[in-house]
């Protein structure tokens, strides 16, 4: 006989007393706050590379269009326009990448203008998950579809005869502007996106916004050359400074003399600036205006 049975008692489920069929379950794992914060916001960023992925036609399109502006200027106009000491196509390049990676921005306004229709807001809600991670993936998908582009363009700038003449580091460096760039505008369009009554307004509304910023700017013509009053919104508008940044990053500045504006003479620095207050003023607006809609 073991020395369990002949000194504890036996209870008629042929267990000693105490014991317990239960079997001790380990402690569940305990996550902080960043955590659920990040593992929510890469689910929701992976729902939106997936519906990319379903749907190729969203990328096609949003690559054709910068496609078209560079073989139509740099092709069609390039011989009208005379820029100062630079061929017009390395002169171009700057101003078709900003405007590709503003242009791409409008994808987050349109979704979330989408999905707030389609009631699969409604849904993120039922679940537990931080209101913001839906934000966060949407701009993170958008960033991911900007990338994608960026890359597609620069193949069609090289084909046509664009060169990037600095160093690696600096060429990464205007790059990393760029998508930093369009991320952060990613957050003004999703703003958008939450405040129109429908997706078919988004697109008006964004153009309302987007023509200006990268018409009336210097991407495709020197900003000297422009009227007086539209040669001063040129010369502070955020896109000017992100097309200049990124002409003296890739080393395509050419000779012309630069306009002695503060924002000209130092546009990494002023977009460095204009992407935080972007940030810090957008993502919380974004937030509250989510949480407002999700609480109707």
């Amino acid at each position: 006989m073991s020395p369990r049975h002949s000194t504890d008692p036996v209870t008629a489920t042929g267990l000693a007393s105490g014991e317990s069929r239960v079997a001790t379950l380990p402690p569940l794992p305990t996550w902080n706050p960043l955590s659920l914060w990040c593992s929510d916001g890469w689910t929701v960023t992976k729902r939106n590379l997936i519906k990319i992925k379903r749907s190729p036609d969203m990328l096609v399109f949003a690559v054709i269009q910068p496609i078209m502006f560079v073989l139509l200027f740099s092709q069609v106009y390039g011989g009208a326009i005379a820029v100062q000491g630079s061929d017009y196509t390395q002169f171009l390049m700057a101003g078709i990448f900003a405007q590709t990676v503003v242009f791409g921005a409008t994808f987050s306004g349109a979704a979330m203008a989408l999905d707030l229709k389609e009631g699969i807001i409604d849904r993120f809600r039922s679940l537990p998950m931080n209101a913001s991670a839906v934000l966060i993936g949407r701009t993170n998908g958008d960033l991911v579809l900007n990338t994608i582009s960026m890359v597609i363009m620069m193949a069609t700038g090289l084909a046509v005869g664009w060169r990037v003449n600095t160093s690696p580091p600096e060429f990464l460096a205007g790059v990393g502007l760029l998508l930093l760039f369009g991320y952060a505008f990613s957050w003004v369009m999703a703003l958008l996106g939450m405040s129109v009554k429908s997706p078919e307004v988004i697109n008006n509304a964004s153009f309302l916004i987007l023509f200006p910023l990268t018409f009336v700017s210097n991407a495709f013509v020197p900003s000297d050359t422009l009227p007086t009053p539209l040669r001063l919104f040129a010369e502070w508008n955020p896109v000017s400074s992100l097309v200049q940044a990124v002409r003296q990053l890739f080393g395509n500045l050419g000779t012309a003399p630069v306009p002695d504006i503060w924002t000209m003479q130092n546009p990494i620095l002023t977009v460095l600036i204009g992407i935080t207050v972007m940030l810090l003023v957008f993502v919380p607006l974004c937030i509250r205006k989510f949480a407002s809609i999700s609480s109707r």
